[in-house]
């Protein structure tokens, strides 16, 4: 009798350890889990407070996102940062490059040329979001480039050696903030890119900002959706995307 009390007393003991046990794992299983979202909100770099700089960078903070808008005069971007709280920071173009590890640019296009050889040094290996557009009446002869050589191409050869993804120029600002998580199929955001890693973490953004990202092919194949062709400016959803870009995955 006694050596089954104590048999009896091992396996009780064991057993409250075993519980004591899961019950550590499943609290760190649920801490570890309560992390990632929060995790996953990575740092990102606005090069420019205005209509798609604002708009864009505004629904990454909503999203949980700490972004950095930059400029020339960060001080003038004090009521956008102000108005979105304390995930948004104002900075300049060095410290912002330096704070976010990826990089939307929404400049007028004429200034890519001089971003380039001023900020080379840090953009390289960035994953960096290029939402410009050329106009003929504001960017002149980068504009007739652009046209020529595709926009893709045009903004690789400004930017260096950055893992250029094209997104966020399809369309006017005002469609982006008023289709932004809307209900139903959400609005598609086509996207270009030659680095399958920083394609990913840009489709991820666009999902982030409450749309959905249609991955149209390579760089070259941004000219598909830049500012006067056919792919330019529409209220797409993401299989109406796909379907008109000819993408079948």
């Amino acid at each position: 009798m006694a050596c089954d009390r104590r048999a009896l007393l091992r396996a009780g003991a064991l057993g409250a350890g075993m519980l004591t046990l899961t019950l550590a794992l499943a609290g760190n299983t649920r801490a570890q889990e309560s992390k990632k979202p929060q995790e996953s909100k990575i740092p990102v770099a606005v090069i420019g407070g205005g209509n798609i700089g604002g708009t864009v960078g505004g629904l990454w903070v909503k999203a949980g996102h700490p972004v950095m808008f930059a400029s020339r005069h960060p001080e003038d971007l004090k009521p956008l940062v102000d108005k979105l709280g304390p995930l948004a920071k104002a900075g300049t173009v060095e410290q912002a490059l330096a704070f976010g590890d990826a990089v939307l640019i929404a400049v007028p296009y004429k200034a890519y040329p001089e971003i380039g050889k001023a900020y080379g040094g840090l953009l390289k290996d960035k994953i960096v979001l290029d939402a410009g557009n050329a106009t003929k009446a504001r960017d002149g002869d980068l504009a007739t480039e652009a046209e020529s050589a595709g926009i893709g191409a045009t903004s690789a050869k400004y930017l260096g050696s950055a893992r250029l993804v094209r997104a966020f120029n399809a369309a006017n600002y005002r469609l982006f903030a008023q289709n932004a998580h809307r209900s139903g199929a959400p609005m598609a955001v086509p996207i270009a890119g030659d680095d399958r890693q920083a394609v990913g973490v840009a489709a991820s953004l666009v999902r982030d900002a409450g749309f959905e990202p249609v991955v149209v092919g390579g760089l070259d194949a941004a000219k598909k959706f830049q500012m006067g062709s056919p792919g330019f400016g529409h209220d797409a959803t993401a299989q109406e995307a796909r379907k008109a870009f000819g993408v079948t995955e």
